[in-house]
């Protein structure tokens, strides 16, 4: 998964993991999209999916269902939940979107066990060379060969997304999202280009 709008400041790594590596990452991949998965029945029955207005609303249990997530990662799915649902509802492209939909009910988000999952900077950090990143199990750490230009972007650049996803081969792979500028965020309206549902996500309509 890597950003076609922003290739100038996207930075795509494949991750070479042991079998051991791999499998906890698939185990992270499996609990991310089950979080997920629980908190798409809410945005299809409330219309709610602002990140922020989704967070308060169901923060609180869903750490209560899913404690071995962690705090941070519960929020990194909430933020997932809500990236997709701004891509479908909100995109002008988007069959989906509300002005199409008009007053029917909302579809079903349902996310497969290789949906991409998002980390932070209390989840995943690159520090000379070396990254550390969350699993279910504790940290586990990569070496990264580095160019000079990647260690500026890191440096130099505001991160505004980090993203783990397999790859059609079956190997992971890290993309970082870089602003030249330290104060911008990801934009609200439209997160990706076009509005093709993803490959990961698999939509119901309702009956």
């Amino acid at each position: 998964m890597c950003y076609s709008s922003y290739m100038k400041s996207a930075l795509c790594i494949p991750l070479n993991a042991s079998p051991e590596q791999q499998a906890r990452l698939q185990a992270l991949q499996a609990a991310f999209a089950k979080v997920c998965n629980a908190l798409a029945p809410t945005v299809q029955q409330t219309r709610i999916w602002n990140r922020v207005a989704l967070h308060h609303l169901t923060y609180h249990s869903l750490r209560q269902r899913f404690p071995e997530l962690g705090s941070q990662m519960v929020c990194n799915a909430i933020y997932s939940v809500s990236r997709t649902s701004r891509l479908l509802f909100q995109n002008p492209q988007s069959e989906f979107n509300l002005s199409r939909l008009g007053d029917k009910p909302l579809p079903l988000l349902r996310f497969s066990d290789t949906c991409p999952v998002y980390f932070d900077r209390h989840t995943l950090s690159v520090k000379a060379g070396q990254l550390s990143m969350y699993t279910l199990d504790g940290r586990i750490r990569f070496a990264l060969a580095l160019t000079p230009e990647d260690e500026a972007s890191f440096n130099q650049k505001k991160l505004l997304e980090v993203v783990l996803s397999r790859r059609p081969d079956g190997l992971f792979q890290l993309a970082f999202l870089f602003s030249e500028k330290q104060d911008e965020e990801m934009p609200e309206q439209t997160v990706t280009d076009g509005a093709q549902v993803p490959e990961y996500v698999m939509v119901e309509e309702a009956a």
